[in-house]
């Protein structure tokens, strides 16, 4: 039984939603947003209300009415404020830079990793050893900054790689602890 799925999806001032079938479009100011979600649940449209509700029967329509309204809330978020994650690259030498829209990271290889940015999607580099990407899409935002991650992960000896700021990274003491 979904709890977060029973709640209604509030449309802000500025921010319009069409729902067509089970296909649900949402413009802001940032931008549009459109996906498409299962016919295992029902979603309507009352004036600047958007409810997911169930469908009798249907064994899986339980399990996914929290997410298409957990999807649906961050399509309308992600449209009237957008979406936001930072990254720390830590080590001598790491750095990174825009080219244009694109990144360039120096990662400690013999040779700079360049990072194309993918549509609807910008980085800011306030500092050469943090990075900011930012867009309208949450799950966007969150794979090119795992895409970023992970072209030099954090490792455990030395604290040296990419992470997420604020990410705790456990350190071991390598081969002088016996």
């Amino acid at each position: 039984m979904s709890r977060i799925g029973k709640h209604p999806v509030q449309i802000p001032a500025g921010v319009t939603a069409e729902v067509n079938g089970q296909t649900v479009k949402v413009k802001g100011s940032k931008g549009e947003l459109e996906r498409t979600f299962t016919d295992a649940i029902t979603i309507t449209l009352d004036g600047d209300v958007i409810t997911v509700g169930l469908i009798e029967g249907v064994e899986e329509s339980n399990a996914q009415q929290g997410l298409t309204r957990t999807l649906i809330q961050n399509m309308v978020t992600g449209v009237s404020e957008g979406f936001e994650k930072k990254l720390e690259l830590i080590g001598v030498g790491y750095r990174a830079t825009l080219k244009g829209s694109d990144l360039e990271l120096a990662l400690g290889y013999s040779h700079p990793v360049p990072y194309k940015a993918p549509d609807n999607i910008s980085f800011e580099v306030p500092d050469n050893t943090h990075i900011t990407v930012k867009g309208i899409s949450k799950e966007q935002v969150g794979q090119v900054a795992a895409e970023i991650r992970a072209k030099r992960p954090p490792e455990p000896y030395k604290g040296k790689g990419i992470r997420y700021e604020g990410e705790f990274v456990r350190r071991k003491l390598g081969k002088a602890a016996k």
